[in-house]
């Protein structure tokens, strides 16, 4: 509460800053304080969607191309990850690693025996992982996103009609006085 209490101070504070910018990021914008979001605070709140099927498949080529995995696919693996996001995606190639890695390893192994180049990691390790490894953001959470940012836009609009109108009627003052001069 205090952290929140000295940010927003700093930011409201008394002494105008200029040429100041402020990005934020988080992954649970659900824990924010609502007053972080009051229009006027921030110009802009940009979300980022969970990757889809062509930026899951890219994001799984960069990992499976550390891995020893030769039958499996970017594209196959994107197609089974739906709702998965990067650090979920992350976190299956670890898991399926770990499920070839330990097939090799038996009790009585020396750590000399262990020969890393002959693990490989198949399909079926991977179809294990993801019965292991669940998307970190449920559909509810996604929904509540999408509220944040309708209801952050709206008062974004809102502010923008009393500017607005703010300024039109000053012009107008602005105007009728000119005349008298």
């Amino acid at each position: 509460e205090r952290v929140v209490s000295q940010f927003l101070t700093e930011m409201d504070g008394l002494v105008q800053l200029k040429d100041v910018v402020v990005v934020a990021a988080t992954n649970r914008p659900d824990l924010l304080d609502s007053s972080m979001l009051r229009p006027g605070r921030f110009d802009r709140l940009i979300y980022i969607p969970m990757p889809d099927i062509k930026a899951r498949a890219r994001i799984l080529e960069i990992f499976l191309s550390r891995m020893a995995c030769s039958a499996v696919s970017p594209e196959w693996l994107a197609e089974l990850t739906e709702g998965f996001s990067g650090a979920d995606l992350e976190m299956i190639c670890h898991e399926a690693g770990m499920l070839a890695l330990r097939e090799q390893i038996r009790p009585d192994m020396r750590r000399e025996e262990l020969i890393l180049d002959r693990i490989a990691v198949t399909r079926e390790h991977f179809q294990e992982a993801l019965n292991l490894v669940r998307p970190h953001l449920s559909k509810e959470i996604m929904e509540e996103y999408q509220k944040m940012i309708c209801e952050f836009k709206a008062g974004e609009a809102k502010i923008q009609r009393t500017i607005k109108a703010w300024m039109q009627s000053s012009s107008y003052i602005v105007k009728k006085d000119l005349k008298r001069i």
